[in-house]
């Protein structure tokens, strides 16, 4: 069985994380999330991958390689300019030769993807939608369907008083390769407003296949740190690197901990750090590889990539630091703030609201304060 991996987006909504790094190579619990959903994927019989790339490519190639180290086969196929998400696999029709998972690269989720082809099979679909229930659906494209789960319909951001159905395109599909006769060669062109229309008008078959599976887009800020606290707390299904040294507490290789530290789980510590005199670590919590947690520093619901090092009673709170980030003493990182790559941020800094540092900037002693 092959899938396509939709990668190429530029994760602009997930700056400055991303200024560096590319959304799908961004950790997930010290992992980068391409590496847990090729895995995942892996693990549901799927054996060959292609990834749809334009932004970074390189990264891609140095970290995944031909995929023989995941027990898969891995093609990267680079596009020279946007294509959208149909034009994107229409670049590698000639790679496919039968029903083939098509995946958004920002989406995580368990669904049972033996189960959805199983359905696909038995409806003789040509294109079989993944679609999950929402709280507010005015915030999403709806999908209408009969009682035979066949679509009728896509009603995108409808008002209150037009909502029929709760159940959104989760951005996961098995796709017939015939159907890309309807797409047209190196032009920049949508499922959601291109193909799937164009098959409603032709009747070609297409389902939707409701499923309660945990979702979410890990491409905003908030839903980034989100998605570790969901981990973290056991509502997805995760296998964490390490050892468990404590109640929820996982480790990677060694760490140099205080004795005078607290640690509460649900934790993730990276191999390498160092965690100093009074530090209190709360979870749910993921701290990277080679950190140093200065003494009397308070860590509660964060998100620390690797080589990160934060002075004396810095306070860090639901808030995302990138890598090689050097934090000053009693400075506060708080509210869904975010400090990307080789930051320098002096004494007594507060930043809170969201607000977000881009790469290398340098910040002096109190310079942001709230």
């Amino acid at each position: 069985m092959k899938a396509v991996i939709l990668v190429g987006g530029l994760g602009t909504r997930l700056r400055p994380l991303t200024c560096n790094t590319p959304k799908p190579m961004i950790p997930l619990v010290n992992q980068p999330f391409i590496e847990w959903m090729l895995l995942r994927l892996r693990d549901q019989g799927i054996t060959e991958v292609i990834l749809a790339v334009q932004y970074l490519a390189h990264r891609f190639r140095e970290s995944l390689g031909d995929g023989s180290q995941m027990e898969l086969k891995i093609h990267i196929v680079e596009e020279t300019e946007p294509l959208g998400t149909a034009g994107a696999v229409k670049n590698v029709e000639h790679l496919l030769d039968g029903p083939t998972f098509v995946f958004n690269g920002d989406v995580m989720t368990d669904l049972d993807l033996r189960a959805m082809l199983a359905f696909h099979r038995e409806k003789q679909s040509k294109v079989t939608i993944s679609l999950t229930p929402v709280e507010d659906p005015t915030q999403f494209g709806l999908v209408e369907m009969d009682r035979q789960n066949r679509v009728q319909r896509f009603l995108e951001k409808p008002g209150p008083e037009d909502i029929t159905t709760d159940l959104i395109n989760a951005g996961t599909y098995i796709i017939e390769p015939e159907v890309f006769r309807y797409v047209p060669p190196k032009q920049f062109y949508m499922f959601e407003r291109g193909l799937f229309p164009v098959m409603l008008q032709t009747g070609d078959p297409m389902f939707g296949f409701p499923s309660r599976a945990y979702w979410t887009d890990i491409g905003k800020p908030q839903t980034y740190i989100d998605v570790h606290h969901d981990i973290l707390i056991g509502k997805v299904a995760y296998n964490f690197r390490g050892r468990q040294i404590a109640d929820r507490i996982w480790l990677e290789g060694d760490a140099e901990i205080h004795p005078s530290a607290q640690i509460v789980g649900p934790v993730v510590i990276g191999p390498g750090t160092v965690i100093k005199r009074g530090a209190r670590v709360i979870g749910p919590t993921v701290i990277g590889a080679r950190c140093v947690i200065g003494p009397e520093c308070n860590i509660e619901g964060a998100v620390l990539w690797d080589d990160n090092v934060l002075d004396e009673g810095v306070v860090l709170r639901n808030c995302v630091l990138g890598r090689k980030n050097v934090i000053g003493e009693r400075s506060h990182i708080t509210d869904g703030a975010i400090v990307s790559d080789e930051c320098s941020l002096g004494a007594e800094n507060r930043l809170e609201r969201g607000i977000r540092i881009w790469p290398n900037t340098e910040l002096g002693d109190r310079a942001i304060s709230f």
